[in-house]
């Protein structure tokens, strides 16, 4: 992958958590200076000081991702969502359906919202066991991210938002802290994936507030959070939000 890569980018810094398989690459390709090899952790490395260092606004994301770490990886990877302009991540086929399962699908849940809110998330290709040596005991799938996010404006999401229209965008310092107090709202709304929404947000909001707010936005009491598109779950975030009427 690495050197495919550096076939087409000006410049591919390869990161590698294993220090002996880092000094083996690092010596296959030292001749070429569009490579630069990294023995680092993934987990621990702020990808917005790499594109200081090489004086990039954005860099792509390419990686084969451990299959015991993915989701850990995926949650570092979007804190840098603004410096990162797309991804092509190698995933277990299960977690490629997870990422990119639409509201009312069986596999839609907590991770599908997350990745969403920030990117728009596509499984490219089905890899099969047979295309690793040795061969793992499950099929892998390659998903692409689009880093556009479909919330661009906070203040145009539902009745409860916290700006009126034609005020100015949220500074990212505010808009970050949103961000994760609605990703927040909804790992509580996935609390419990048998429950419905109205049981699952009675652990945290009073449950006539509940109901009302779910009535205001036209869902029926017996709705599960699987149900709610990333612009609905929004919707009830910001109501639910604003001091009660």
């Amino acid at each position: 992958m690495t050197e495919l890569l550096a076939e087409r980018a000006e410049r591919v810094i390869a990161i590698e958590l294993d220090a002996h398989l880092a000094e083996e690459v690092q010596k296959k390709f030292q001749a070429n200076p569009r490579i630069v090899i990294l023995q680092a952790d993934i987990l621990r490395t702020n990808l917005a000081e790499l594109c200081r260092r090489y004086e990039r606004e954005k860099c792509f994301v390419f990686g084969n991702l451990p299959y015991y770490v993915t989701s850990p990886i995926i949650h570092h990877l979007f804190q840098f969502a603004a410096c990162i302009r797309g991804m092509g991540l190698l995933v277990q086929r299960e977690v490629a359906e997870r990422l990119t399962a639409a509201a009312g699908a069986r596999d839609y849940g907590y991770l599908s919202v997350f990745v969403q809110l920030y990117s728009q998330p596509r499984m490219v290709l089905g890899v099969p066991p047979g295309a690793f040596s040795p061969p793992p005991k499950v099929h892998s799938a390659l998903v692409s991210f689009e880093m556009t996010p479909r919330l661009a404006d906070w203040g145009k999401v539902g009745e409860g938002s916290p700006r009126s229209p034609g005020q100015a965008a949220l500074p990212q310092d505010l808009r970050s802290e949103l961000e994760a107090k609605f990703l927040d709202f909804v790992k509580r709304c996935f609390a419990q994936k048998r429950k419905n929404l109205l049981n699952n947000l009675s652990a945290t909001y009073s449950r006539e507030r509940a109901e009302r707010e779910l009535a205001a936005l036209s869902f029926p009491p017996t709705i599960r959070a699987e149900q709610l598109t990333l612009e609905q779950f929004a919707s009830l975030f910001q109501r639910l939000r604003m001091p009660p009427s």
